[in-house]
């Protein structure tokens, strides 16, 4: 089994949303980490068709 890094990093959510994670937590008995985790990995094609903000303010692109 491939042996996984953990990193502790704090992250700031607004109240509502974070009260919403930690219903679904909740509901699935998954930690809140997991919850985060799992919303990521379905998310992140879609996040990186957002424009960044080079290409908003037509800065450098790298």
């Amino acid at each position: 089994m491939r042996e996984v890094e953990k990193r502790k990093q704090s992250l700031y959510f607004p109240e509502e949303m974070l009260l919403e994670i930690q219903a679904e937590a909740n509901r699935q008995d998954r930690s809140l980490s997991w919850i985060v985790q799992q919303a990521w990995k379905i998310a992140r094609t879609e996040i990186q068709k957002f424009p960044s903000v080079n290409d908003v303010l037509g800065g450098p692109k790298v």
